[in-house]
């Protein structure tokens, strides 16, 4: 069974714009235009995915998005195999405030030291067409999606 993700694609009105998320990590470091992402994350088969999507955004931002109505995405194949479902909402985020779970990994490769590094080591706003750059190809429908929601 390949991989599931669940993630939110944040908004304000203004433009509109979206919040997109850079990877951290060694492998991403020089990386830009097609390698941003929405705070996402995996979850189980068995865990709801719209519960993932909330959690994984409070894990990558340390921003907790409360209950609140989220608009359906629908879902995406990843080059990789990997499903990610989607949803939308409008809210407010100060980049400056990112706060991001770290993960720990063997770095430099085979030199027995591990590192830790931050999922996500920067967010940025920006309007609809620049994010369609920035995200990694596989998810920018979720911004023609949301237009249409958004119409």
């Amino acid at each position: 069974m390949s991989k599931r993700s669940a993630g939110i694609l944040l908004y304000r009105l203004d433009g509109p714009s979206v919040l997109v998320v850079h990877p951290g990590g060694p492998f991403f470091k020089n990386k830009d235009a097609g390698a941003w992402s929405l705070p996402k994350g995996e979850h189980e088969p068995d865990e709801d995915p719209r519960a993932a999507a909330l959690r994984e955004f409070t894990e990558e931002t340390g921003m907790t998005l409360h209950d609140r109505e989220l608009l359906p995405l629908g879902e995406v194949r990843m080059r990789s195999g990997k499903t990610i479902t989607a949803w939308a909402a409008e809210g407010e985020f100060d980049v400056d405030s990112l706060r991001s779970n770290t993960f720990e990994i063997e770095w430099p490769p085979r030199s027995g030291r591990r590192q830790s590094f931050p999922e996500v080591d920067r967010a940025l706003w920006c309007d609809l067409d620049t994010a369609r750059e920035k995200l990694n190809a596989a998810q920018a429908p979720f911004i023609d999606r949301l237009v249409e929601l958004l119409r």
